[in-house]
């Protein structure tokens, strides 16, 4: 086995990994919130690792353009996919956990809530 097959297998163990935590993180965290945090970052890595070891690993060219094309859209779409779903959360009246400490996006859904309401 040479060492680029070795180092992207290295890179999918890591990736699986990742992804994991991030599955574990889905299940174990009190809310909403903190469940799209540990699902983008976690995931997010994770999938891009496996996408890294994959292009190392098969040292095809068109398989190595996919996969970086791949990690690029996730990379991309999956924290602007969380950030949307956390911002329509809180604006629909998800409750943050009890334990929270700061809400710093309280004053701006305020803010837009109430454009809201005078737009219609």
């Amino acid at each position: 086995m040479s060492n680029n097959m070795i180092v992207g297998y290295i890179f999918i163990t890591v990736g699986a990994i990742f992804d994991f935590f991030g599955c574990m993180g889905l299940v174990r965290l009190p809310n909403v919130y903190n469940r799209l945090q540990a699902a983008t970052k976690c995931v997010t890595l994770g999938t891009i690792f496996i996408l890294a070891g994959t292009a190392i690993v098969t040292a095809d060219p068109a398989i190595s353009i996919k996969a970086g094309l791949c990690a690029v859209f996730v990379l991309i779409t999956s924290p602007t996919g969380a950030h949307a779903l956390a911002r329509g959360a809180y604006l629909s009246g998800v409750k943050l956990w009890e334990k929270s400490v700061v809400d710093k996006f309280k004053e701006r859904a305020e803010e837009i809530k109430s454009q809201r309401g005078e737009a219609r």
